[in-house]
């Protein structure tokens, strides 16, 4: 709104009114006069109508206040008179615009032409009737005319990059702003320019494009620049409205520097036994250029064999060793390396002073190294079934200086091959079958005498055959048919060979026979022919042939096979529908049948020894079952203390001394001959056990089975001893207890109750 008053104490709003009235009079008195010049009378047929419809495009000024209603314009026809009215219809008819029954058009609301900048309408001529005294409808147009009442808005940010050392009036980036006022008039039309950043840069006022001012652009002194653009209407006049925005300016780098050496010398330490295509070190440059535009090359004054310069990921220099070192031939290198830029922008920021030359010295470092073979692999060639004393020969040598002795050595302690540790000659341990192994191959050690470094080198042994393999019949089912004729051939045999040479088979029959004949095919087949037909599935007699096989190799090989071939029932396309079992195809020969009975034996001898096994144990099992057992008497729990006398019954030890079941066999027990001492002493009971067992070992008589007895005692701490009434006498007799009364007052009632006189009882703590 404070646009809008400073726009009308401007211009004013009585000088509009003036000028669109003035618009209005002109258009209308244009349009009268034309209408009151003659028609031309070019033609008897064609001549110009008079316009009924007299007006011109209405304009309206937006923002206008409106009080009340107020007149723009009026609509006039010649048809017009006191008995009509007009009538409009469209955009804003009879709300924003209204017209009288004179034709005057007024407005009634503020109108914005940002929001709509044209109108459009249509007018009818009525009569009192509402009926039509115009035949056209006319369309007329209401335009809203635009105040000066928005300001320039920039829509976006702006961000630009442009490369150092660009050329003056090299355009960096388009800054452009809006507004809603009409571009047409001076109240939409930008004027731009730099509030901030002209030192450097320019801005063309009518297009927004800012371009370089000088071509000293440098990324390494100010790598970005911020320049603040305003945009002013009114064509830049100072009561036009205005908007600013900032613009990031980035310099983006070119290759504009010389890459340099740190320092003008380098010395590194290699040792010799450092591998060929390893990183010596990185000689490190300084080059102010981002590192995509880092392009240095490296060169090697005087190429060398031995090292070589390779550029690394950061676009350093990689010193690498292109050949091995060797101490004991030269112990040092030197040398110089040179770095140029490649794709350079001249001339160069550091001109004046690059460092593009160093000199390198290396120093080789002595290492005891590993012995060090002839080949990196050996290849030898050893005809089978040989024994060989000389296949090759391995060397290795000490490379230093000291040139220690080389000791050799098969690292496959189980292979075919043995090695002379001296020399490093090969010999055979034992011989190579090809059909078995064709290729061995194992590794060879070589270490320095006596405890020194070791290596390791392939040996590769290749199997040479000979022709030692017996030719084998390769055959399909052979069968005759019945309704066969002489001359058939029921079947072709081949031959296989395990030998790798390409042999020449050729068949022929062991023994003659008078119903079948072999013819050669010469391609290492035969037929199998009929002499005669007549055979039948009722004839119970069954058909061997015998085939000798050749294979023509040297020294040739032969062998036999017999060949059974089935009578069969067949039908006309000789498909057999049924056949008469033949014998066992295949004959075995003797090197097959050795191996087969030598099985057996050994089987037929395990099943042997584990039968016999089993009989013994069986046995030992059936006679375990009479085994006398000793009875196993369990006390029950000590009960209430010594006057308790249900506690236990002891009367079964008594039953069992008094019908001997406790003993296995006549004579002293061997726990009476184990007497207790008058007072308890330690290890009674290890004595006893020990007795046990010696007497166990040393009878023939017993069950060669150990007795397990659980023998029930206080402990050796115990002063009244063992409970056990085992090692009483076993003469049959009355038990003596007598000595229970040399255990102490705590079992006199117990000796009383077991036969001891009342004299010695006196004492009982009844």
């Amino acid at each position: 709104m404070m646009r809008q008053s400073a726009w009308r104490q401007m211009t004013g709003p009585d000088m509009w009114m003036g000028l669109f009235a003035l618009a209005v009079t002109l258009g209308l008195t244009m349009a009268e006069h034309m209408d009151q010049r003659p028609a031309l009378q070019t033609s008897p047929v064609l001549h110009r109508h008079k316009r009924e419809w007299l007006w011109n495009n209405l304009y309206v000024e937006e923002e206008r206040p409106i009080d009340k209603q107020y007149y723009i314009g009026k609509l006039k026809s010649t048809k017009a008179g006191d008995r009509t009215r007009y009538v409009i219809k469209g955009d804003g008819a009879n709300t924003i615009f209204k017209v009288d029954e004179k034709g005057d058009i007024y407005v009634t609301e503020r109108l914005d032409r940002e929001v709509k900048s044209i109108y459009h309408l249509s007018a009818k001529l009525l009569d009192t009737s509402n009926n039509l005294v115009e035949e056209k409808v006319e369309e007329f147009v209401i335009l809203v005319t635009d105040i000066n009442d928005n300001d320039p808005v920039f829509t976006k940010s702006f961000n630009a990059s442009i490369k150092e050392r660009s050329k003056r009036g090299t355009k960096v980036i388009e800054v452009t702003a809006t507004d809603a006022d009409d571009p047409t008039t001076a109240n939409g039309e930008l004027a731009y320019t730099l509030l901030e950043g002209g030192d450097f840069f320019n801005i063309d006022s009518t297009t927004g494009i800012i371009t370089t001012k000088y071509e000293n652009l440098d990324r390494e002194t100010q790598s970005s620049y911020v320049v603040v653009v305003q945009a002013q209407d009114l064509r830049g006049l100072k009561q036009g409205g205005t908007a600013t925005t900032s613009v990031t300016i980035a310099v983006s780098d070119i290759n504009d520097n010389i890459a340099t050496f740190t320092k003008s010398s380098y010395v590194f330490s290699v040792k010799e036994d450092m591998k060929r295509g390893q990183r010596i070190d990185t000689i490190v440059l300084e080059d102010r250029d981002e590192i995509q535009n880092k392009d240095p090359i490296f060169t090697i004054e005087s190429p060398s064999d031995t090292f070589e310069m390779e550029r690394s990921q950061i676009k350093d220099g990689n010193l690498m060793l292109k050949q091995g070192l060797d101490y004991e031939t030269k112990s040092s290198y030197t040398f110089s390396v040179h770095v140029r830029e490649n794709n350079l922008q001249s001339p160069a920021d550091n001109k004046d002073n690059p460092v593009i030359k160093a000199q390198v010295t290396i120093q080789v470092l002595d290492v005891d190294e590993q012995p060090e073979f002839s080949k990196s692999i050996y290849n030898f060639n050893v005809i089978e079934e040989m024994m060989v004393n000389n296949i090759g020969v391995v060397s290795a040598r000490d490379p230093d200086k000291a040139n220690k002795a080389i000791r050799y050595s098969i690292k496959d302690k189980d292979s075919p091959i043995g090695i002379n540790p001296i020399t490093g000659q090969l010999f055979t341990v034992r011989k190579l079958d090809r059909e078995l192994v064709a290729n061995h191959m194992f590794q060879v050690k070589a270490k320095e005498e006596p405890n020194g470094l070791e290596s390791f080198v392939n040996v590769n042994i290749l199997v040479i055959d000979i022709n030692d393999n017996k030719p084998e019949l390769s055959i399909e089912e052979i069968f005759v048919c019945e309704n066969d004729m002489a001359g058939t051939v029921i079947g072709t045999i081949s031959a296989t060979d395990k030998d790798e040479n390409f042999p020449s088979f050729s068949f022929t029959l062991v023994k003659p026979n008078g119903n079948f004949s072999i013819i050669d095919n010469n391609d290492n087949t035969s037929n199998i022919v009929l002499k005669h037909g007549g055979f039948s599935l009722e004839d119970s007699r069954d058909y061997v042939i015998e085939i000798g096989i050749s294979d023509g190799g040297r020294p040739p090989m032969s062998s036999i096979t017999s060949l059974p071939i089935k009578v069969c029932r067949c039908d006309n396309k000789r498909i057999h529908t049924q056949c008469k079992a033949a014998q066992l195809k295949m004959g075995v020969g003797v090197y097959t049948l050795i191996p087969i009975l030598c099985i057996l034996t050994i089987l037929v001898i395990v099943i042997l020894i584990a039968m016999r096994k089993r009989h013994q144990k069986d046995a030992l099992v059936t006679l375990g079952k009479s085994e006398l057992h000793e009875q196993l008497v369990t006390y029950d729990e000590e009960g209430g203390g010594e006057m308790d006398t249900n506690g236990y019954d002891v009367s079964i030890l008594t039953s069992a001394r008094n019908d001997s079941s406790m003993s296995m066999r006549q004579g002293p027990s061997l726990y009476a001959m184990v007497k207790k001492p008058p007072t308890a002493c330690k290890g009674d009971m290890a004595v006893m056990i020990e007795v046990k067992k010696d007497e166990a070992d040393h009878d023939r008589d017993g069950i060669p089975y150990d007795t397990l007895h659980i023998y029930g005692y206080e402990g050796p701490e115990s002063l009244a001893g063992s409970l056990s009434s085992l090692d009483s006498s076993s003469t049959g007799s009355s038990l003596d207890y007598d000595f229970l009364n040399d255990w102490g007052p705590r079992f006199r009632t117990l000796a009383e109750l077991y036969g001891v006189d009342g004299s010695e009882g006196s004492d009982s703590l009844y």
